[in-house]
């Protein structure tokens, strides 16, 4: 469901489960202006199947892998190199701009950090 009120200056857009608490707040504050709109979009859509995927996926290389593992991480290109053990952190760098190869041995221990398959990064 979705709760939609409009007015010269003023747009509320509420989607999902709304409280009727909500619901009876927005319907006295703004009287006709509140509108319910039903929406049925509740369709699941396996991500990995939809063309915007395969096309992404496409392009990924392995350092963009490093870089997006990395940082959800919330690890430094420095603490990285750290813990691949001392590899300066303009060699991490290089490796996520694609600029340096990543080797299967770091490829290796990338995988066994972010517990993933090796193939995310060669």
């Amino acid at each position: 469901m979705q709760a939609v009120v409009k007015t010269p200056r003023i747009e509320i857009n509420i989607k999902g489960e709304i409280p009727s608490k909500l619901l009876s707040v927005l319907q006295e504050e703004y009287g006709e202006a509140v509108a319910l709109v039903e929406e049925d979009d509740d369709e699941l859509v396996d991500v990995f199947e939809t063309e915007w995927y395969k096309e992404l996926k496409a392009k990924m290389t392995p350092g963009d892998s490093l870089r997006i593992y990395r940082e959800l991480r919330g690890l430094t290109q420095k603490k990285m190199g750290e813990m691949l053990g001392g590899v300066p952190r303009q060699h991490v760098s290089n490796m996520e701009r694609g600029v340096r190869s990543i080797s299967l041995k770091t490829a290796r221990k990338l995988a066994k950090i972010f517990d993933v398959s090796v193939e995310k990064f060669i």
